[in-house]
C-alpha cells in the first residue's frame, strides 16, 4: 500500500491550480486568507487521507468550501455607504492574476451565481471532470454539468454585450 506524497511536494504540485481557483472564486484580496485556510486544512486532514485519492481533487474541494466560507462572511459584513478608493494589491509571486490582461474575464466569473461560479472555476482551472466537480460543491454530476453549461452561456452574454 503506497503513502500519498509527502506534504510540501503536494503543496509544491497543486498550490498554483488552487491560487488560481481562489483569485477566480473570491478574487485577490480574499483568496490569500483562503488559501491559507485551505492549507492548514489539508496539512490537518493529510495524514488520514485514503491511499488512491485523487489529491487535486480532494484539494480543491477543500477550496471550494473555504470560498463558500468567504462569500457567506461577506454576506454578514456591512455595506459601505461611499466608494472607496480603488486598492491594486500585488500578487505574492509579483505576477497578475490575470494573465493577459484578462481581468474582466474573471470579475464577470465572480459575478456568477456560487454554484456555476464554483463549476467553471473547477472545470477550467482545476482541470476537473464533471465527476470530480459534482463531488466538490455537492450536487449529481447532472446537476454539475447543468451548473457549468448555465455558468458558461452566462459569461459568453455577459461578454458579448
Amino acid at each position: 500500500m503506497s503513502q500519498p506524497p509527502p506534504f510540501q511536494r503536494f503543496l509544491n504540485e497543486h498550490r498554483e491550480c488552487v491560487w488560481r481557483f481562489l483569485v477566480s472564486s473570491v478574487g485577490p484580496v480574499e483568496a490569500e486568507d483562503c488559501f491559507q485556510e485551505t492549507f492548514i486544512s489539508a496539512m490537518r486532514a493529510y495524514p488520514r487521507l485514503r491511499q488512491g485519492s485523487n489529491l487535486r481533487a480532494w484539494v480543491l474541494t477543500i477550496a471550494h468550501r473555504k470560498a463558500l466560507d468567504a462569500h457567506r462572511a461577506r454576506a454578514r459584513r456591512a455595506v459601505p455607504t461611499g466608494e472607496p478608493a480603488e486598492l491594486e494589491r500585488p500578487q505574492p509571486d509579483g505576477r497578475s492574476c490575470a494573465p493577459n490582461g484578462e481581468e474582466g474575464l474573471w470579475e464577470a466569473v465572480r459575478g456568477l451565481p456560487d454554484r456555476q461560479r464554483s463549476a467553471v472555476a473547477l472545470r477550467f482551472i482545476g482541470d476537473l471532470p464533471h465527476r470530480d466537480i459534482a463531488a466538490a460543491i455537492g450536487c449529481s454530476e447532472e446537476a454539475a454539468r447543468r451548473s457549468l453549461h448555465e455558468g458558461l452561456s452566462r459569461l459568453r452574454r455577459e461578454l458579448a454585450a
